[in-house]
């Protein structure tokens, strides 16, 4: 599981149909801090995120298993919208 900054929307009007009424986002890793770090991948939406909200997100075979139907064809789930960090008694995402 990791941080990311949901960056954009992906729209896919053909699709497999196991995603059919899923929203797809665009997510940046980044640290602790808010810095952008790594690849910028697509993630199925499963809590609501909206553009520039910091969300957690698992990947691999852990992001089928927030679904009902575990064959989801999904490598990357969004779990999360984070209301704040915290390090070094600094609060970050307020």
């Amino acid at each position: 599981m990791y941080l990311a900054k949901v960056i954009g929307n992906v729209v896919s009007t053909q699709k497999d149909s196991k995603f059919i009424g899923t929203k797809l986002l665009l997510v940046q890793r980044i640290d602790a801090r808010e810095n952008p770090i790594g690849d910028v991948i697509v993630a199925v939406d499963t809590v609501g995120a909206g553009i520039n909200e910091i969300v957690l997100v698992i990947t691999g075979s852990g992001a089928r298993l927030v679904y009902e139907d575990r064959n989801v064809p999904a490598d990357a789930s969004i779990i999360g919208i984070v209301d704040n960090i915290e390090v070094d008694d600094r609060i970050y995402n307020e």
